[in-house]
């Protein structure tokens, strides 16, 4: 008898903790941070990944744009704001009805993805700003000035005079002039030339920009691999 009863102690104490776990999990995910993984080369060389590799995973802070604004030159993890994004993404879900549910269930709790089209870019140029490229140097120009992007080594081909914006054909970096809506974000990805960014957008509802009300948060930590740790750089760019 003494026994049977340790052992109920025991399965509830097992279940209070488990409980807790979930609950701290749940509070920890939807409000302070997520770990995301990177599933495309669109950041390289900033975020590795790409089909078939091991991509990065990424700690995204929650905490910090409920304090101040999302600034040029940081990476963040955003929902897709049209369906214009969502071209090639496919539910990751279960067609099964019951491990659906299981699924959904671990989402809420924070233990499986969310079902919905993340993605990660870097701010390139906020509310009012107008963005556009390319200046002689072949280089991103918000309100007139040129950007330092010292984080892009892969971009279209760009050489003044001959394959410029000027020039039949133009250079793949030509875009814009754009001026991002109240309240939206320009986003491109670091592999310039490998990124469906906003410049891909442009003729959808938002022009390309990103409302703030769709980013998730700031991209802080590369935890995973562990070769790859440590923080993801956010320059001021338009210094």
């Amino acid at each position: 008898m003494q026994s049977q009863r340790r052992s109920l102690s025991r399965l509830r104490e097992l279940i209070v903790l488990v409980v807790v776990a979930l609950l701290l999990s749940f509070v920890l995910q939807t409000f302070i941070g997520r770990v995301y993984l990177i599933p495309s080369e669109s950041m390289e060389p900033t975020l590795h990944g790409c089909a078939g590799c091991t991509g990065d995973r990424i700690v995204v802070d929650k905490v910090g744009f409920r304090f101040a604004d999302p600034q040029p030159g940081e990476v963040v993890v955003f929902r897709s704001p049209t369906s214009s994004w969502d071209v090639g993404y496919t539910s990751a879900r279960s067609d099964n009805g019951v491990m659906r549910a299981l699924e959904s269930v671990g989402s809420f709790v924070g233990v499986v993805a969310p079902n919905e089209n993340d993605l990660v870019k870097r701010i390139i140029a906020t509310a009012k700003q107008t963005v556009k490229c390319c200046d002689e140097r072949g280089r991103v120009q918000v309100d007139g000035r040129s950007l330092d992007e010292p984080y892009i080594t892969m971009d279209f081909l760009f050489a003044a005079g001959t394959l410029d914006c000027t020039t039949v054909p133009a250079s793949a970096r030509c875009f814009g002039p754009i001026t991002v809506p109240d309240g939206n974000l320009w986003m491109m990805g670091d592999n310039r030339n490998h990124s469906a960014d906003s410049r891909a957008h442009v003729a959808d509802e938002y022009t390309g920009t990103v409302p703030i009300s769709d980013v998730v948060g700031q991209a802080r930590l590369i935890v995973l691999p562990p070769s790859r740790w440590g923080t993801i750089d956010s320059p001021d760019i338009q210094q």
